[in-house]
């Protein structure tokens, strides 16, 4: 139990980062009702487009408080590009198709990302180093953080705090509910619904890109693969708080964050049962929660935001 501050901030962290991916999945999802199964690798090529401008564009020695700035303005520009050349070639031509077309064009972007990555990056074969804060650590009572920890938890309200506002606040934001609502509708009162839902795919892109950048400060590495798990958790973390739900996302991610974390360090503990807490079980644990939501509450823990357009 001494343990337990630790791991809970371990989870919070987790959790935040599952949670900025996921508002991607539910964004695209609300407005479009699709399941952008490359989003996962969006994120991936975020964190590839800030090491490039770290490695490539940077002088050398650049302090990281200095380069971190210009490493996620690039993380984002290849993001939103990727992310708007998806929208506009592989998905917008599938619009009026049956779901199962989009849905198989995603799987098959998602695979031709990542090997477009492994086979033009160089390197990319192998994990690549990410640079670091320096710094740290820092002590929050019995919990320890490190400085890209510190990145992440500023990042993460920050950035729903935004979108937020965005969606509440400006005239694009309530076209995009306008538009999720029924968008045949929205047209008819004047609502671009195509720039809409490029906006809707180019957010997205943004905050995965802050959480590409948040994942590679904390853990030092990143390669051409890690778009593919991390993609699968956040939409269990978008379909455990409620699909469609901007909100439901974060706190999605941040619940299975918490239970993945928990569970792999106490369940290791249990007699009988240490082989179940191993690292390699996270990721089972982290299906196991999204069965049981499904199964007691299929709506996600603060519902569904989807329009019935049946």
């Amino acid at each position: 139990m001494n343990e337990l501050p630790q791991q809970l901030v371990n989870g919070l962290l987790l959790g935040s980062m599952y949670g900025l991916i996921a508002i991607g999945y539910t964004m695209v999802y609300g407005i479009v009702q699709l399941i952008n199964f490359a989003h996962g690798e969006i994120f991936m090529v975020g964190a590839f487009g800030a090491l490039t401008v770290h490695l490539y564009v940077l002088p050398d020695g650049t302090s990281m408080w200095i380069a971190l700035p210009l490493m996620l303005l690039g993380a984002v520009v290849v993001s939103v590009a990727v992310a708007i050349g998806a929208e506009r070639f592989a998905y917008r031509p599938l619009r009026g198709a049956p779901r199962l077309a989009p849905l198989i064009t995603a799987i098959g972007l998602s695979l031709a990302l990542q090997q477009a990555v492994w086979a033009l990056y160089p390197n990319a074969k192998s994990k690549l180093p990410f640079p670091q804060i320096e710094g740290g650590p820092f002590h929050l009572g019995s919990a320890t953080l490190q400085t890209g920890d510190i990145f992440l938890l500023v990042a993460a309200p920050v950035s729903m705090a935004i979108l937020a506002f965005f969606v509440m606040r400006t005239r694009t934001g309530r076209g995009m509910q306008a538009t999720a609502q029924d968008p045949d509708t929205a047209k008819l009162m004047g609502i671009n619904t195509d720039r809409i839902i490029v906006v809707a795919f180019a957010l997205g892109a943004v905050f995965a890109a802050v959480g590409a950048v948040a994942n590679g400060l904390k853990y030092g590495q990143i390669d051409f693969k890690m778009g593919f798990i991390l993609g699968l958790k956040a939409f269990t973390a978008a379909v455990l708080g409620g699909i469609g739900n901007i909100y439901g996302a974060m706190i999605g991610g941040v619940v299975l964050g918490v239970a993945e974390t928990l569970a792999t360090a106490y369940i290791a503990d249990i007699p009988g049962l240490d082989k179940f807490g191993s690292q390699s079980w996270a990721d089972v644990w982290a299906f196991i929660l999204l069965i049981l939501v499904l199964l007691f509450r299929p709506q996600g823990l603060l519902g569904e935001r989807v329009a019935d357009r049946a």
